[in-house]
């Protein structure tokens, strides 16, 4: 594990509980967890950062995407075909992110957190509303769609950079399948499942994964994730998705103080 005070590894583990709650609930954890990374251990190289992420990560998606099967109905055959064209796009992704440094990083984890945020204040129903083609049927050519450009496209970013990859993956999802945003969100975490074990098997093989800091992290993630998973289909997202707009707001600027200050 690296060489951490306790103070950063405590503010590490509420930022992975918050990010697994987040996930579970409106999707993109890693827009929590992945900056707080960086900012925690500034000195690491970027690498170690993406595969200790997707390490933490997996666990509290798994949890997430078990919790949202045994509560909502979810074409499971679709969701894993989707799911491994993800986990060659994602394998694909974290071969090329070796190569990249923090300082491109940054900015890049910036620009997507900014896009995030203007989607999620332009849309003030996202979360709370069904897919607008929910019902109508799903052709094979949408089927295949979803397969390639939502799997293998979002996959290959999830792999290469990855946060707010459950977010695109719920609107993503919902736009081409026609699926109710609780549908889309279950089926999402089976998919995003398979993004993070694409882009950990890589990671792991490269041998840039904290495991210490990841194994204590993920206990968090998971707790979260659980937590989140339920509060999703009991109250539903309007609180969390202010939340989300907060800590967005608050790690762009902190990101973008540390990039140009």
């Amino acid at each position: 594990m690296p060489d951490i005070s306790l103070t950063t590894l405590l503010l590490l583990a509420l930022a992975a509980a918050a990010a697994g709650w987040i996930d579970a609930v409106v999707g993109g954890g890693g827009l929590l967890l992945l900056p707080a990374l960086l900012l925690g251990l500034p000195q690491a190289p970027a690498a170690y950062i993406l595969g200790t992420n997707k390490a933490v990560a997996i666990v509290g998606t798994s949890g997430a995407a078990v919790t949202y099967v045994r509560n909502t109905p979810v074409k499971v055959r679709t969701a894993v075909r989707i799911g491994l064209a993800a986990l060659a796009g994602s394998m694909g992704g974290a071969s090329l992110a070796a190569g990249i440094s923090s300082e491109v990083l940054r900015p890049v984890i910036m620009v997507v957190l900014l896009g995030v945020a203007a989607f999620v204040l332009l849309r003030p129903r996202f979360g709370a509303t069904a897919g607008a083609g929910e019902g109508q049927p799903v052709t094979r050519a949408r089927t295949v769609t979803a397969i390639v450009l939502v799997g293998g496209g979002i996959g290959f970013y999830d792999g290469l950079f990855g946060p707010g990859t459950g977010t695109f993956l719920v609107l993503a999802l919902t736009a081409v399948l026609h699926l109710n945003l609780v549908t889309a969100s279950a089926t999402a975490k089976i998919v995003n499942v398979c993004t993070n074990a694409g882009a950990l098997a890589v990671f792991a093989f490269q041998g840039t994964v904290f495991w210490q800091l990841a194994a204590v992290l993920a206990v968090f993630n998971l707790a979260g994730a659980m937590v989140g998973a339920r509060m999703a289909l009991r109250k539903g997202s309007g609180f969390v998705r202010g939340v989300l707009l907060v800590v967005v707001f608050s790690l762009v600027a902190k990101l973008a103080f540390d990039q140009w200050a």
